[in-house]
């Protein structure tokens, strides 16, 4: 089957194709399909039994993701840049945490992580944390932010483990403690 016949509607089982497909593919893939894409990527680099092939199927994932955010496939608001920005964070930390940190490869790099989580967070901790000791008085959009950054901060638990002592590392510390209070 050509690949460029499969873009309009692509026949057979997404997860069924190799990564020289699906890479094809998802360069100029419709909107509809890149979701499928960065979801059957997804699955085959937690499944996959080589590393190396781990990072190809992750990799793959990041970028579709990174295509829908940045074509605004899914939408411009804060609800679906959180959302690309949680997916990416959660499969950058997954693979940190089963293949280790990379330091020559931004996106299996701890601190390029960490620094990209603090670039994504709209609030200071202090702030949320204030925010969040008085959430029954918050508008449905403070309630709303509080929830969206207590998303962007799942992985920092298991983060902060790779990291070392600074700055970055102490708000993230700070970040984990104010999670624990978010609604």
């Amino acid at each position: 089957m050509n690949a460029d016949a499969d873009h309009g509607n692509p026949s057979g089982d997404l997860s069924t194709w190799t990564i020289e497909r699906l890479q094809a593919f998802a360069s100029d893939a419709p909107s509809q399909q890149l979701e499928a894409v960065r979801v059957v990527a997804q699955g085959h680099a937690y499944r996959a039994d080589e590393p190396r092939e781990r990072q190809q199927w992750a990799k793959l994932s990041l970028r579709a993701n990174q295509r829908l955010h940045d074509q605004r496939l899914h939408g411009d608001g804060l609800w679906d840049r959180a959302r690309a920005a949680q997916q990416n964070f959660m499969l950058r930390m997954w693979m940190i945490d089963q293949l280790g940190p990379d330091d020559e490869d931004d996106d299996w790099n701890p601190e390029t992580l960490a620094a990209d989580t603090v670039t994504a967070l709209a609030l200071p901790p202090a702030e949320a944390r204030a925010l969040a000791d008085r959430w029954r008085d918050l508008t449905a959009e403070q309630m709303g932010e509080l929830r969206r950054h207590k998303n962007l901060t799942a992985h920092l638990d298991r983060l902060v483990n790779h990291l070392q002592p600074g700055p970055i590392r102490d708000q993230l510390l700070a970040w984990i403690e104010t999670r624990q209070h978010l609604p």
